[in-house]
């Protein structure tokens, strides 16, 4: 079989199959030899004087293995990716890519940027936070119109106060409560809250305990009444004529000095305990009360808000009711603040809006009380509960009339070591 011709004419065809093809019949299977690039001297499409016209084959580009053309030609280096402008670690398509080109991320400008993000929306959470925490408190008590007051001492010193309110109660919410339905309100529990670099110390005074009504300014009228050497239950105190008249006379009573004053009512008491998701206590001694719904066993056991109004209001059940109720209203709260001050509560918004929103809507104290003297507060009492601190009744020396009469020269020592702010070796009831 003839090699191809490097050219050929119309006379020189001859008898072939098809175009190409000096055979009649169809030419075998072989390797195409290489086709050398047209030398630019020659004509492009064969030369005319020899009669070829456009009837010379014109040259083909290479298919060597340098791409299309020994001498780089058209799209030369195709199969290495180095087109479009790319050389070795060229960015085009198909060119290999240089990740050393690419520069390494600033972690430490990225950690320091995700650090102020973070401290930003916690400030202003915080912030806002505090503003609507202390847009709830009511500051109704206003503790300037006391008169005559002891001077102040080393620490703080609150007056604790829970109200037989049933303000915002239905019907069926005080039977379900146990509340009865009785007018006014009045003073169902009161405790001074001692906090100081020497320890803090919580001491109830008994709703009974035979106290002087001194000479007091009058709440609303703003007259002055001169005391007359009467005596009385303490909680009558309160009912005569409110917040300001009790404090007068726990500080007649006692030379302690009141800083601040909160009060809350029997709604907000079973609002905080069932917001924050009720409250574990051991209770020594099961007992049952049909006044204030109480029906506890011995043990471990987390109470509800109705559950746990119905403890710290029984006195019934008690051979010494008002002592014992004292003492277990003591024990309640404490855990109650311990739970309230735990990271579960404060760290979970789930927990913490809920009881923040039903203890600071039930909540009633002075002017002057900051939402962080509030906090201070409840710390105070989680330390006492948690060992760190003293929990005591008022001592008492007997009782006249069904009142429980202080022991005086106690007291007295008592109210010394908390004025200088020191630890407190009094014992109570």
């Amino acid at each position: 079989m003839n090699e191809w011709p490097e050219g050929w004419s119309n006379d020189s065809r001859g008898n072939r199959y098809g175009r190409g093809s000096a055979g009649a019949q169809p030419e075998g299977a072989r390797v195409m030899r290489q086709v050398r690039r047209q030398e630019p001297s020659a004509p492009p499409y064969g030369n005319p004087q020899q009669g070829g016209g456009y009837g010379q084959v014109p040259q083909q580009p290479s298919y060597g293995g340098d791409g299309y053309g020994d001498g780089g030609g058209y799209d030369s280096d195709y199969n290495t990716g180095q087109v479009y402008g790319g050389g070795p670690g060229g960015g085009g398509p198909g060119g290999q890519y240089d990740r050393a080109s690419r520069p390494a991320p600033n972690w430490r400008k990225r950690i320091k940027w995700t650090a102020i993000v973070v401290l930003s929306v916690v400030i202003v959470t915080s912030v806002a936070t505090y503003f609507w925490a202390d847009s709830k408190l009511h500051r109704d008590v206003d503790l300037s119109k006391v008169i005559d007051r002891p001077a102040a001492g080393d620490g703080t010193n609150y007056l604790i106060v829970g109200s037989d309110s049933r303000q915002g109660l239905s019907a069926a919410q005080k039977k379900e409560l146990h509340t009865g339905s009785a007018e006014g309100k009045r003073t169902d529990s009161m405790m001074i809250l001692h906090v100081g670099d020497s320890g803090d110390t919580l001491i109830s005074l008994p709703r009974d305990s035979n106290v002087e009504i001194p000479s007091y300014q009058g709440s609303t009228s703003g007259k002055v009444y001169k005391g007359t050497g009467r005596t009385t239950k303490l909680n009558a105190a309160y009912a005569e004529d409110g917040p300001t008249l009790l404090v007068r006379t726990v500080e007649y009573n006692t030379g302690l000095h009141i800083d601040h004053y909160v009060e809350i009512g029997f709604a907000g008491f079973a609002n905080i305990v069932d917001a924050v998701g009720g409250v574990t206590i051991d209770i020594d001694k099961g007992f049952k009360d049909k006044y204030s719904g109480a029906d506890f066993k011995a043990g471990k056991q987390t109470l509800n808000g109705e559950e746990a109004l119905a403890f710290v209001r029984t006195r019934h059940a008690f051979a010494a009711s008002d002592l014992q109720r004292t003492k277990n209203q003591q024990k309640f709260l404490a855990a109650l603040a311990h739970q309230v001050a735990t990271p579960g509560t404060i760290l979970n918004p789930f927990k913490l809006y809920p009881t923040l929103g039903a203890g600071l809507d039930s909540l009633t104290v002075d002017k002057d009380m900051s939402l962080w003297d509030l906090g201070s507060m409840f710390f105070a009492m989680k330390d006492v509960n948690g060992g760190n601190g003293v929990s005591m009744n008022m001592p008492i020396s007997g009782s006249t009339g069904g009142n429980l009469v202080w022991d005086k020269a106690k007291v007295k020592t008592l109210v010394n070591e908390l004025n200088n702010d020191q630890t407190v070796t009094v014992s109570g009831n």
